[in-house]
């Protein structure tokens, strides 16, 4: 990824090179200038991996990575547009004359959709960084005792805290979960970016997550990238109960829940434990219902045939930007939001609580700390 993304970013820059910038009305010099300005928004993440940190977290100031964010993203969405211009252009050129194609290769468009670029992506940015709203979900769980009817879940996922989602932000969400009076809060995966030293202020306020039943964790991708093993240590000592293919049972009477948590694949890169479920369900007496935590949404068919009632995960983000989110469902099987029925389970897709800080922009795919209520089923 650190040498692929230089170079995807770097063909959006020749794109909006050649059908943006090119073709304005200016002089050489303006649009050569324009040309170097884009230029080092297209790279920044090269250059604030190479001198401020690293890409998972570069250690800038906040109101330096929201502007960043920004314009950033005011370049991917100029790029989007001028591409669908283009688009609507060449079908425009095969099956229409005159009029309506002049206006779709005008100067005038050039210049209304860089405007439109950065209106939107101001929106988007503003949108990525605000606390989330809290979405509610009523779910029908197969065998849910009795005793857990009405049972209140809420999950936080992707929280990424870095310098862009510091301690203030952490802090608001941790007292907006608190509020909901929870029985048991839920972390599917990427809690924070950077070593923990350098989160260490920031991450302390999930000390304060408050739910009846406790709070479970999982690592998602982003806790391998900076010392694995210290993050767990780090998130046990801050009252997290860390699942690494292990389960817990809440009970309520004779009655019981299972909550199992697997690690993530990135595992494997490193040394670490990979996801297990057979070892995270084991001991577990039959006939309990069994709530499972998986970072990614991938391989919920193989989750549904073992067992498993209901799966929570994260990772996708909503893919951020409505849209161009379904070109990018086959990376995660094609689950990418909300909730889906897969057999006999049911998948829930967190759009996530929070975002990496590389790609700071949401349109149509709003962050959430998600409350769900199970029910039993009659």
């Amino acid at each position: 990824m650190g040498t692929l993304l230089p170079l995807i970013t770097g063909t959006i820059w020749l794109y909006v090179l050649v059908r943006f910038v090119w073709p304005l009305p200016w002089g050489i010099g303006a649009r050569a200038a324009l040309a170097c300005v884009l230029l080092l928004v297209a790279q920044y993440h090269w250059i604030v991996r190479s001198f401020f940190g690293s890409l998972a977290s570069p250690e800038l100031p906040q109101g330096v990575l929201v502007g960043l964010g920004w314009a950033f993203g005011a370049l991917l969405l100029l790029a989007m547009l001028l591409l669908l211009r283009d688009v609507a252009a060449g079908l425009v050129y095969l099956f229409a004359r005159g009029a309506g194609r002049a206006m779709l290769v005008g100067r005038t468009l050039n210049l209304s959709l860089g405007a439109l670029a950065l209106v939107l992506s101001a929106i988007g940015t503003w949108q990525a960084v605000r606390v989330p709203d809290v979405k509610d979900l009523e779910l029908t769980v197969p065998g849910l005792p009795p005793a857990f009817d009405g049972y209140r879940v809420v999950q936080l996922t992707d929280l990424h805290v870095s310098r862009l989602l510091p301690e203030p932000w952490v802090a608001a969400v941790v007292a907006k979960t608190n509020a909901l009076d929870a029985d048991l809060v839920v972390i599917t995966g990427d809690l924070a970016d950077g070593s923990p030293e350098a989160r260490a202020a920031d991450v302390r306020p999930l000390h304060d997550l408050r739910a009846r039943d406790g709070v479970l964790a999982i690592p998602g991708n982003h806790e391998y990238y900076a010392d694995y093993r210290r993050w767990m240590a780090a998130y046990r000592a801050l009252g997290l109960d860390m699942l690494e293919n292990a389960h817990v049972a809440i009970r309520r009477g004779d009655a019981a829940l299972a909550v199992a948590g697997i690690t993530d694949r990135q595992a494997a890169s490193f040394g670490q434990p990979r996801p297990d479920l057979d070892a995270a369900l084991k001991g577990l007496p039959p006939g309990v219902p069994v709530i499972l935590l998986a970072h990614r949404p991938e391989g919920a068919a193989r989750h549904a045939q073992a067992g498993v009632a209901l799966q929570l995960s994260g990772h996708t983000h909503g893919r951020q930007i409505l849209g161009p989110h379904l070109l990018t469902q086959w990376a995660n099987e094609g689950y990418v939001s909300g909730l889906y029925r897969v057999g006999p389970m049911q998948l829930y897709v967190s759009n996530g609580t929070g975002l990496w800080n590389g790609l700071a922009i949401r349109l149509g795919r709003p962050s959430e700390i998600t409350r769900i209520v199970l029910r039993a089923g009659k």
